[in-house]
C-alpha cells in the first residue's frame, strides 16, 4: 500500500515543480524587458542632476578651462566628416599613446593641423595586426563614426572604423554581433 501512495505522490511533486520552474523562467524573462528611452524633457533634467554632482561640476570646469576648450574646438572641427563617416587624411605622428591612457590599442595622428588619439579598443590577437606595422609620419586614410573627448586625455579621441595606406585596407572594423 505504502508503495503505491508513494508512486502516486512522486509523479505529483515532479509535474508540481515543472509547473513553478516554468513559471519562474517567464518572470524572469519579463523581468529583462529594456527600459524605454528617456524623453528629452527627462534626459534634460537628469544631466541638470548630473552637473550638481562633484564628477559634473569638475567637468564643466575642464569644458571651460583653455585645454578643455582647445579639445572641443579639435573635436568640432571634423565633427561633419565624422557624422558623415567620409574618408579623413591623417599623418601618424606616435605609435602608442599618451601615458595612463585606458583606451585599449591606438597611436596619435593628426588631422588639418590637430592632434588626435585614434582608438581602436581592447588589443585583440589578429585583429590589429597590420595595425602594428605603422611607423611615425606614415601617411593614412581614416574613417570614423564617433569622436569624443574626456578631461583626462590632451586631445580628442576618434573611433577607429577603417584604416588605409598607399591604398591597401589594413583595418576594417568588424560589425558587432549579438546586437539589433
Amino acid at each position: 500500500m505504502k508503495k503505491i501512495v508513494y508512486a502516486m505522490i512522486l509523479p505529483l511533486m515532479v509535474i508540481s515543480g515543472l509547473v513553478f520552474a516554468k513559471r519562474d523562467i517567464k518572470n524572469d524573462t519579463s523581468a529583462r524587458v529594456a527600459q524605454k528611452p528617456l524623453s528629452a524633457a527627462a534626459r534634460k533634467a537628469e544631466l541638470k542632476k548630473w552637473e550638481a554632482t562633484p564628477e559634473g561640476i569638475k567637468f564643466k570646469k575642464w569644458e571651460a578651462s583653455p585645454e578643455g576648450k582647445k579639445v572641443l574646438a579639435g573635436a568640432a572641427k571634423i565633427r561633419k566628416q565624422v557624422s558623415a563617416s567620409s574618408n579623413m587624411e591623417a599623418v601618424v605622428t606616435a605609435i602608442s599613446l599618451p601615458p595612463g591612457s585606458r583606451l585599449g590599442f591606438g597611436v596619435m595622428a593628426r588631422i588639418n593641423g590637430e592632434d588626435y588619439i585614434l582608438s581602436f579598443g581592447p588589443e585583440k590577437p589578429d585583429e590589429f595586426r597590420q595595425l602594428h606595422n605603422l611607423k611615425v609620419n606614415d601617411k593614412i586614410i581614416i574613417r570614423s563614426h564617433f569622436v569624443s573627448y574626456a578631461p583626462k586625455y590632451s586631445y580628442p579621441i576618434i573611433s577607429g572604423d577603417y584604416v588605409e595606406r598607399d591604398g591597401k585596407i589594413i583595418y576594417k572594423r568588424t560589425p558587432g554581433t549579438g546586437g539589433c
